[in-house]
């Protein structure tokens, strides 16, 4: 290098070292500044990728989850469904136990609750997260149990109440007397009559109007051969004048079981059955509830 104003020539040396050097970062840096992006790049799509398969696995586990609970609530809906088919009761037997006093239907009470407001609010609700979703599931799942057990529970009681109720003719044969006053056959004098006299031959099966249990089968006093069941729900049946007892006391029966047969004891004119029901121990009229004429043979 010369100097303009001395005219002097000045020199500048640079090691060969250090001029390599600074070549080699001019042409390193570049690399090292790309390798970095590549090794950044390569670490976040490691992430995304383990976050993916992360989100995979929860996806498939609240796929499984929820179709868990919504094929439980399916199962619950359809035996909720068939207890309802359950409950549809004969037309007949169902106008019979309308016509029972309200002190046997409240004995027969189920009270049921039902949860269709509590169900229609838990899906009308705004998902917000899976955990929102298993929670709307679950709660609903309970809420149907709920009501199950409850719609069971009325099923149930209305079956008993239905098979507790006597609704059949007792036997076969023609009515001859009616429930409420009369005259005495006896003695002429104005009387009250406690049941229903159906007349029919000697030996004619006498049948059980409802299920129930064998209270006495024994003699008594005027109703010569009596038969008394219990049906629940405080509702009593005597079967009087009978010929001959086809059942013994604490005998379990069913609606249609032949329990004697007809006959004249006791203090009556001819062959025929004496029938009562008593409600809580009250006499009521039996024609109230049966549910067909009687149909001589």
């Amino acid at each position: 290098m010369t100097d303009r104003s001395t005219g002097t020539v000045r020199r500048l040396t640079v090691s060969l070292r250090t001029a390599v050097l600074g070549v080699s970062s001019v042409l390193v840096l570049p690399i090292l500044i790309g390798m970095g992006a590549v090794l950044s790049n390569r670490i976040e799509r490691q992430q995304l990728q383990t976050e993916n398969s992360a989100l995979q696995v929860e996806n498939s586990n609240f796929r499984e989850t929820t179709g868990e609970l919504t094929t439980q609530i399916q199962s619950l809906e359809d035996v909720i469904d068939d207890l309802g088919a359950r409950a549809n009761l004969d037309p007949a037997q169902q106008r019979a136990m309308a016509k029972l006093p309200a002190v046997v239907k409240a004995r027969a009470a189920g009270g049921s609750a039902t949860q269709n407001a509590a169900v229609s609010s838990l899906l009308s609700a705004p998902f917000v997260s899976s955990e929102d979703t298993f929670g709307v599931l679950r709660t609903l799942l309970q809420n149907l149990e709920s009501r199950l057990r409850n719609v069971r529970k009325d099923v149930e009681h209305q079956e008993a109440l239905a098979a507790a109720t006597p609704s059949i003719w007792p036997t076969h044969g023609w009515l001859t007397g009616t429930f409420g006053g009369r005259s005495d056959p006896f003695t002429g004098e104005p009387g009250f009559h406690q049941g229903l006299d159906i007349a029919t031959p000697k030996g004619q099966p006498v049948y059980a109007t409802a299920d129930g249990r064998v209270e006495s089968a024994a003699t008594s006093g005027d109703y010569g051969n009596l038969i008394v069941l219990d049906h629940e729900f405080g509702l009593t049946t005597r079967y009087g004048h009978l010929s001959a007892f086809n059942v013994k006391t604490g005998d379990t029966v069913h609606r249609g079981d032949v329990i004697g047969y007809v006959g004249s004891t006791g203090r009556s004119t001819g062959a025929h059955l004496h029938y009562e029901i008593l409600a809580n121990g009250q006499l009521i009229n039996p024609l109230q509830l049966l549910t067909a004429k009687p149909n001589p043979n």
